[in-house]
């Protein structure tokens, strides 16, 4: 901390928490008070029951769960793969271009989702490429919308990069194939780890474009959330939000622990 002095620092938490609690704690724990009651009281849900977990973790609830699971776990995989590839092949441009491989990867989240999802909605419902009405639709949403912080990650990271390692290498005889896959990528593990993690969240709670282009038998947990707290069903709507969370915050400490291990190596 950059404060060095005790009351500055009391200040300084004093302010965090003032911030904090009522922002981003406050309104969690009224969702995750919300998932165990059985009714409003006042300003606060009241009341205790365990039976919309119940709900929450069986049936349709639960495949929803691994839908979302699903499509996360394959756009994150897609967006990595795309976005370091891409981050790779810009390493090598010169400014100029760099800039316009930049500003094409960020363009799709620089518009709101609901754009995104009805130009793939529009481009892929038409022969040759006619996906509409499938899985694989929304999973190339969610890549579209991802992609990009997983090419921003590698790209900082890239500019990071020590390029002693690879000069090294290449000084002894080894091929760039070889300096790409056993000195460059394993020195940015770390951020890939990192860059998976984050697009594994945001594809989670993605809902925007899901809304235009899920099939019915391919609903995300977010969709139904959304059409839980729409019929005015808060406590199981909001005992569905406490499992998505819980599942990403699993799945972002599993990544973690990769990520950590990858550091020490």
């Amino acid at each position: 901390m950059l404060v060095h002095s005790r009351g500055a620092k009391w200040a300084v938490w004093a302010v965090f928490l003032v911030l904090f609690l009522p922002l981003f704690a406050l309104p969690l724990l009224v969702v995750l008070g919300a998932s165990f009651a059985t009714n409003w009281s006042s300003v606060l849900p009241s009341g205790f029951t365990t039976g919309h977990y119940s709900a929450a973790t069986r049936g349709e609830a639960l495949q929803a769960l691994t839908t979302s699971l699903v499509t996360a776990a394959a756009a994150s995989l897609l967006a990595l793969v795309a976005g370091t590839w891409a981050a790779l092949a810009a390493a090598g441009l010169n400014k100029r271009y760099r800039r316009v491989l930049d500003a094409l990867f960020v363009l799709p989240v620089a518009v709101p989702s609901v754009v995104v999802g009805l130009a793939i909605l529009v481009a892929f419902s038409q022969p040759p490429f006619l996906l509409n009405g499938t899985r694989q639709i929304v999973i190339l949403a969610h890549t579209v919308l991802v992609t990009a912080f997983a090419y921003q990650s590698v790209s900082a990271a890239l500019a990071r990069l020590d390029p002693a390692y690879e000069q090294a290498a290449a000084s002894l005889g080894a091929r760039p194939a070889y300096v790409l896959w056993r000195v460059r990528l394993p020195l940015l593990l770390p951020s890939l780890t990192a860059a998976a993690g984050l697009c594994f969240a945001l594809s989670m709670g993605e809902l925007s474009a899901t809304m235009m282009l899920y099939p019915p038998d391919w609903t995300p947990l977010p969709v139904l959330i959304y059409a839980a707290t729409d019929r005015g069903a808060l406590f199981s709507g909001s005992a569905l939000a406490v499992v998505l969370m819980a599942a990403t915050l699993l799945a972002l400490f599993a990544v973690s622990r990769i990520r950590t291990r990858a550091s020490y190596r």
